[in-house]
């Protein structure tokens, strides 16, 4: 049993000799968990105790920066426990904690707090569509947007053509995001939309896979320079690799600048080991998708590990596995076992496989006729091994996991380079986690092939851990000028719930409760003129090894159409904007009492309760005032509504000749 052998290195690594010491993969791992002390401002780093450990340092950060801002510490080796005193309550931080031993270095990181507030808007989401898949699968698309809705994302689709080139689908999302660049954040690819190559590489190491390899990253490279005029390589025993001049495969072999959007994508073409057609196996993964994001699906908290490579000269690519999941799921929570044996009949919420490989399988782990027959029961996956990394080819075995019976719903080639999850522990999504393995500029160990463009996310990148069954059964019904909203408890624990609105189904929600619902009822008393969308989401605390935070369940929505007579509405009571003048002639300026990073939209609406205006403005600075055009408008009582991250605000103007 791997389990057994794993326990014996362990043991044989306490007869140190000056000669040296049985290694294993974990040896490379620092498996980091911690406990917060919310009321003084202290956290606890644990970590289990090595017996030939020669020193420990820890180092800290904030989330946002790119290099270890403070050393804490050094620690001898014996110790396992180091008390961080200086930090602010209910604040986050960052760790990493290196170990030396006479033969290696290991490394851990943990993102850790208590309390964290939640995170009710995450950004817009631009998701691209094979127009084919998407007039097949029009009701589960559906469904996959309203779930994305539901955590926070707003939507801009795109159904394109599987004949639309690679440049074609980047100006796309090049015109989404000049359009909002400070809130576009991510783009998922869902079917087979055209896929970038480039570089001249090999990350497996292997001569005859030199060349051009698949390059999603692309996409989210906004400003980097990817030219088409130097590499000519024409070794590769696969041609899609090959790479010669203008030939629409990219010249280079690492992210050109930064990576500014997380990217992730859903591609079940050419698989032909699976029983289903592409759309059967894409409606199976949404499905899956939407059964694990409402808590349908209830996977054990755990990580399992099948290292079939070893130290491997130590880059010990299963130190991935031990590195994350500890933060994860917790250091006493993770197992070494088979991965296809297990995963039958056993539910493990992290998993992590790897193996001398090919296109189609991984050696000790197994074949995409494992995958095509065997029930997975695992979410978040991360296989590694030769050739399959390059994931646009036939049954490819990196892309298996998500057409498998079961839960699988990602998977990362993770070993060349290392990726890294913590995150995730606190409420990130999987698709930052991509993100900041791409862009990773030394800040994490990577081992080989940092920055490469090959890097990329199989699955849905808006995934997150720690999913709350949603509400059930949201009714929105309008009623004179109010608007009462009504919902069924969901059938998970939970603290309350907030009630959101928005003017559009996929659009951003703001949120109209000031505090906590505690009971199954709300009513909104300063609806807009027109449909008004509304969204329920329950929240509990989230408690988890690296600390915790408040986790909001996906929203469920519903609509109600709202005809408002002006003169009878009733202004918000939320503050922080002036107009003036008023009356009015023909402009008027908006003066907000603070900044608003994210911008807001502006709607004017008639006496008869029809909108005549819309104007989005952009990142909004107290100091500025903001002019809005009147010209060609009937005198009258009109009302203004200013859609902000933070409420809806309302004020009536006076529109005079």
């Amino acid at each position: 049993m791997k389990a057994n052998r794993f326990i014996l290195a362990c043991l044989l690594s306490l007869f140190v000799t000056g000669i040296g010491y049985p290694q294993v993969t974990s040896d490379y791992a620092v498996m980091l968990t911690a406990t917060i002390d919310s009321g003084v401002g202290r956290i606890t780093l644990k970590w289990p105790h090595d017996p030939v450990a020669t020193a420990f340092t820890v180092y800290r950060k904030l989330k946002s920066s790119t290099t270890w801002d403070l050393t804490l510490a050094s620690l001898p080796g014996s110790d396992s426990t180091y008390i961080d005193n200086t930090v602010i309550a209910d604040s986050a931080y960052e760790y990493q904690v290196q170990k030396n031993e006479p033969s290696l270095t290991g490394y851990g990181y943990i993102y850790c707090g208590t309390h964290l507030p939640p995170t009710e808007y995450r950004g817009k989401l631009i998701l691209l569509v094979d127009s084919v898949i998407g007039t097949q699968l029009t009701q589960p698309l559906t469904q996959l947007m309203k779930d994305i809705s539901g955590d926070g994302w707003a939507i801009v689709r795109h159904d394109v053509s599987s004949g639309i080139s690679v440049e074609e689908v980047k100006t796309l999302i090049e015109a989404d995001y000049a359009a909002d660049p400070s809130n576009v954040k991510c783009v998922f690819l869902f079917g087979h939309v055209a896929v970038p190559y480039s570089g001249d590489l090999n990350p497996d190491g292997h001569p005859d896979h030199l060349g051009a390899w698949p390059a999603d990253l692309f996409y989210g490279d906004l400003y980097g320079d990817y030219t088409d005029q130097y590499v000519d390589d024409t070794g590769a025993s696969r041609p899609d690799n090959w790479n010669v001049p203008g030939d629409g495969k990219y010249d280079p072999s690492n992210i050109a600048s930064l990576v500014n959007l997380q990217i992730g994508r859903v591609d079940l073409r050419d698989m032909p080991s699976f029983p289903s057609s592409e759309v059967g196996l894409l409606a199976k993964y949404l499905f899956k998708d939407h059964a694990y994001r409402t808590h349908q699906i209830t996977p054990q908290l755990r990580g399992l590990i099948d290292d079939n490579f070893g130290v491997h000269g130590g880059e010990a690519f299963a130190a991935n596995g031990w590195r994350n999941f500890s933060t994860l799921v917790g250091t006493q929570h993770i197992d070494e076992a088979d991965y296809f044996t297990t995963l039958q009949h056993q539910s493990y919420l992290w998993s992590y496989a790897c193996g001398g490989g090919w296109y189609q399988g991984a050696d000790g782990v197994g074949s995409i006729t494992d995958f095509a027959n065997d029930t997975v029961l695992t979410v978040f996956t991360m296989l590694f091994g030769s050739y399959f990394g390059d994931w646009d080819n036939q049954d490819n075995f990196l892309r298996a996991p998500l057409a498998s019976t079961g839960y699988a719903l990602t998977c990362a080639w993770a070993g060349r380079p290392n990726w890294q999850f913590h995150h995730m522990a606190l409420g990130e999504t999987i698709g930052y986690c991509t993100w900041l393995s791409q862009n990773n500029p030394g800040t994490y160990v990577s081992g080989y092939g940092r920055n490469g463009v090959h890097v990329a996310l199989m699955g849905d990148p808006t995934l997150r851990m720690h999913p709350i069954a949603p509400v059930s059964s949201v009714v929105a019904a309008a009623h004179d000028h109010d608007v009462g909203v009504t919902w069924q408890a969901t059938t998970d624990p939970v603290l309350g719930y907030y009630v959101y609105r928005s003017t559009e189904p996929y659009g951003i929600y703001s949120r109209i409760s000031t505090h906590l619902v505690t009971g199954l009822a709300f009513t909104d008393s300063t609806p807009a003129s027109g449909v008004n969308y509304y969204m329920v989401r329950g929240m509990a605390l989230q408690q988890t090894p690296s600390g915790s935070y408040y986790n909001l369940s996906t929203g469920v929505t519903d609509s109600a159409m709202v005809y408002i007579s002006i003169a009878d509405f009733r202004e918000s009571t939320v503050p922080g904007l002036l107009i003036y003048p008023n009356p009015a002639s023909s402009r008027v300026n908006l003066q907000f009492s603070k900044d608003l990073p994210g911008g807001c939209r502006i709607r004017i609406f008639d006496p008869t309760g029809r909108e005549v205006i819309t104007s989005d403005l952009p990142e909004i600075r107290k100091y500025l005032p903001y002019s809005i055009s009147l010209d060609a408008q009937s005198p009258g009582l009109y009302l203004l509504s200013a859609y902000t991250p933070e409420g809806v605000i309302t004020r009536k103007l006076q529109i005079v000749r």
